[in-house]
């Protein structure tokens, strides 16, 4: 049983791209599987490297998960079940007013802790 890890190279032009290494002793090919929304996502590739038990990984994100809100792919190896890793895209105004209601409140948690530890100085000292 093989354990691989996953590690991003870049995005770009609307493809993620990673490697995927895997022990030295093993080289063949992992049967990956990307999924946003438990819908597969089709022709993701999976290249061999020259380095020995490492592969490209390249997955194309379809036109139709550019929308608003945030979009998870997660990437298993489907034949051991492993998770690798994922990403995410945010999009829209949705994703805006969530972005600015979260840092609104962490302003919030942010003041109150203030005000707790100045009384907590000004008790103790």
């Amino acid at each position: 049983m093989t354990a691989y890890s996953l590690s991003k190279t870049r995005f770009f032009e609307g493809v993620w791209e990673g490697v995927i290494a895997g022990d030295s002793d093993d080289s063949s090919t992992p049967k990956v599987e990307v999924r946003v929304h438990d819908t597969a996502i089709p022709d993701v590739s999976v290249d061999p490297l020259p380095d020995p038990a490492s592969w490209l990984i390249k997955v194309p994100v379809p036109s139709t998960m550019l929308a608003d809100g945030v979009h998870t792919f997660i990437i298993t190896e489907s034949a051991l079940g492993q998770p690798l890793g994922d990403f995410a895209i945010i999009a829209g105004d949705a994703a805006g007013e969530d972005i600015r209601a979260e840092m609104s409140l962490l302003r919030a948690e942010l003041d109150m802790l203030k005000r707790s530890f100045r009384r907590h100085c000004r008790e103790t000292a």
